[in-house]
């Protein structure tokens, strides 16, 4: 087993007016995510909340980016740096308009899409090697993209996010535990148009 730890971050926007919106999924997933494996994410450390603890025997930090969205890569590339982990071993969670509202999506790697905080990340690593879980919240018209994004729920969503964000926490343990190849079979809902053998970088059919 490798000494080095995993870094889980969670993408999304502090202070109360964002706490329950959908550019936070991210936040919800790695609060959940804490709460499970009883790590307290309150440490102030690389611009970010912070707590270290372990998943089955794994060693883990978990990162929440206090830069606000656009600028997360500075928090990540400082836990990345500070820690010297390998690519695999970083783990992002954020929301994303191109899945249906609460479905996940693993990758093993990939393009940063539309997603601001992703293209930060990448753009500060200098790579996009490395595992994320894509939380869903649908798509808003294009005009109304950002109030979309930052709103909060309808009534109807709440139980689909809730879902969402309990299957992306068990998500990231199955990477931890188990390995990106493992938790994309697992996790990842088939796509019916697509033919089998057919999939994005870093997917893979289930």
């Amino acid at each position: 087993m490798s000494n080095e730890p995993f870094i889980i971050v969670g993408l999304g926007n502090p202070g109360p007016k964002y706490e329950n919106t959908r550019h936070n999924l991210g936040f919800l997933t790695l609060d959940h995510l804490a709460e499970e494996n009883g790590i307290s994410v309150s440490r102030i450390k690389f611009k970010s909340l912070t707590g270290a603890g372990n998943i089955a025997g794994h060693k883990v930090v978990l990162v929440k980016p206090q830069t606000y969205m656009n600028l997360s890569g500075e928090a990540v590339r400082e836990a990345v740096s500070f820690y010297k982990i390998p690519p695999e071993h970083l783990i992002v969670i954020y929301d994303d308009l191109d899945i249906p509202t609460g479905s996940i999506r693993i990758r093993r790697f990939g393009s940063a899409g539309t997603h601001n905080g992703m293209r930060s990340v990448v753009q500060q690593l200098g790579t996009d090697r490395f595992p994320r879980i894509r939380v869903g919240i649908g798509s808003g018209r294009k005009e109304e993209l950002i109030s979309f994004v930052t709103g909060g729920f309808r009534r109807e969503e709440v139980p689909l996010l809730r879902q969402a964000v309990e299957t992306a926490s068990r998500a990231a343990e199955c990477i931890v535990i188990d390995g990106v190849d493992l938790a994309m079979n697992r996790y990842n809902t088939k796509k019916k148009e697509k033919k089998k053998g057919e999939h994005a970088p870093g997917e893979q059919d289930e």
